[in-house]
């Protein structure tokens, strides 16, 4: 599968990369504002290859888009000095308003994958933009927050990531939902096997889990001041998914009709993820104070869509 990355800073050129190493691609084109910046990280990338897979890699223009089956946007501008949320987010528009028409001139079937932040309103917006069918368009929402989930149980737990089954739903930021009761290990829940194996989910456990999830990029921005191996990571999968037609359960952000009384949202819930982008949706089995949190997280992202006019 050809895929196209607009935006190449560090998280698209990351994603590119994991696609490489993932063989997720068997063609990638680097586009960016910057032409000098995308054709040194495609050379960069080109370099390991012969480390992982033998995908073509070129920088260009909208043009070279042409027969891509998919393209992640990952392009945006920073927030300004006493920028409001909501003048960051119109700038944002209006980058995609100038980036979209030109994707989908030149590649007119391609699903588009978002990685902007803040992804869900993103998501939202190239959707309105674009005009694609449903499951055309969806952003990376909270499968980079799955995955930390993921690996902060495996760690408790002692056993591998692969063999921990948990999603986190809702908006990707502050207000995100760990669906700790529909997680899973082997067959059974993570609570159970965690009494199984002597490393009871207290409450003190928890919060440290839910800690390390909803607050990593945090951590990790106060650090080295922002983050990108994972989410590239999270790209490549997603890009892996559809090019396989894998049609897997992934927590990925998309327009959704209802949730928990929230109308026409965009957010993240498992969906199956295959060669047609986002189809069908698992609505969670979720106990009360999940239910309640779930409608919180999505009255954010629906509140800031509404108040963009485009």
């Amino acid at each position: 599968m050809k895929v196209g990355v607009v935006g190449t800073g560090m998280v698209g050129s990351s994603a590119a990369f994991a696609m490489v190493l993932e063989g997720a691609a068997s063609e990638l084109v680097l586009v960016d504002h910057n032409p000098a910046l995308a054709k040194a990280q495609a050379q960069d990338i080109l370099h390991a290859t012969p480390f992982s897979h033998p995908v073509r890699i070129t920088a260009g223009d909208y043009a070279e888009l042409a027969g891509a089956g998919l393209v992640v946007l990952a392009a945006g501008v920073a927030q300004k000095p006493g920028e409001t949320r909501l003048q960051l987010l119109e700038r944002n528009a209006a980058v995609f308003a100038a980036i979209i028409p030109e994707v989908l001139k030149t590649a007119p079937d391609a699903i588009l994958l978002i990685a902007t932040n803040p992804v869900d309103v993103m998501t939202d917006i190239a959707a309105r933009i674009s005009q694609l069918p449903p499951g055309r368009v969806m952003g990376s929402g909270t499968i980079l927050d799955s995955a930390r989930f993921r690996a902060l149980l495996g760690e408790h737990l002692g056993v591998s990531p692969k063999s921990v089954h948990a999603y986190v739903l809702g908006e990707h930021g502050d207000s995100e939902v760990l669906w700790w009761s529909g997680a899973t290990a082997g067959s059974v829940s993570v609570a159970a096997m965690a009494d199984q194996l002597g490393h009871p989910l207290d409450q003190p456990a928890r919060d440290r889990i839910d800690e390390g999830v909803r607050r990593a990029a945090y951590h990790i921005i106060a650090g080295k001041g922002a983050t990108w191996f994972g989410i590239g990571g999270g790209l490549a999968r997603i890009a892996q998914a559809i090019a396989g037609d894998e049609n897997v359960l992934l927590s990925v952000s998309a327009p959704t009709d209802q949730v928990e009384g929230v109308e026409n949202v965009t957010l993240s819930l498992p969906r199956i993820v295959g060669t047609k982008g986002c189809g069908a949706l698992l609505r969670p089995e979720l106990d009360d104070a999940e239910k309640a949190a779930l409608k919180r997280s999505a009255e954010i992202p629906k509140e800031a869509s509404d108040s963009l006019k485009l």
